[in-house]
């Protein structure tokens, strides 16, 4: 199976990194390194979610629900529309009230450019693309996980962004356990369940 992210990465493909360049005001090359930083923070966000039974059925449901793939025959359209899209309510649920902080992480990889715009983009992208491959995999909630968990999630994201991911790892953990999955799940789950 080919990984998350070079699947993720192939969905913006055309004008789309263009389109994310212009919208944010940099040069594509600075939109790349931000959409590098970016997808894996929101695929280890869900594969955190995933590492449990009940955050894997949650992630299952919304995604069997609410995010069929559809929004991928309309790349640049979602991204041109993504203010008024459901992007900044995925990000405040699954990260709650460390979003700002963590698009300032995203923003240091864009130059000072906006990193909550970017990740407002992108999050509908990332469920759709997880939607299109159930669909198309057939797969169940443990298929989903798997595939969250062992291609291209946490594993994945760790060398593409590891100075980027432990920052953002610290700043999840909102209770100090050492430990963010719980934080993450937890946030993750009252958006999943709406």
């Amino acid at each position: 199976m080919d990984n998350l992210l070079q699947g993720l990465m192939g969905q913006l493909g055309g004008g789309a990194v263009g389109q994310i360049a212009e919208k944010l005001g940099v040069d594509e090359g600075t939109a790349q390194n931000g959409i590098q930083a970016a997808l894996p923070i929101l695929l280890g966000a869900l594969a955190r979610n995933a590492q449990t039974e009940g955050g894997a059925e949650a992630l299952h449901s919304a995604i069997s629900n609410d995010h069929d793939g559809s929004v991928l025959e309309n790349v640049e359209g979602s991204i041109a529309g993504y203010q008024d899209g459901p992007g900044a309510a995925i990000l405040g649920h699954v990260l709650g009230g460390q979003s700002d902080a963590i698009s300032g992480l995203v923003s240091q990889q864009l130059g000072g450019a906006n990193g909550g715009a970017l990740l407002q983009m992108l999050a509908p992208l990332v469920l759709g693309y997880l939607g299109q491959q159930k669909q198309q995999q057939g797969l169940d909630v443990a298929g989903l996980a798997g595939m969250l968990l062992g291609g291209g999630g946490q594993q994945q994201a760790q060398p593409a962004a590891s100075g980027l991911m432990g920052m953002v790892g610290q700043l999840l953990d909102q209770n100090h356990d050492g430990s963010p999955v719980d934080d993450i799940i937890g946030l993750a789950g009252r958006f999943l369940k709406r």
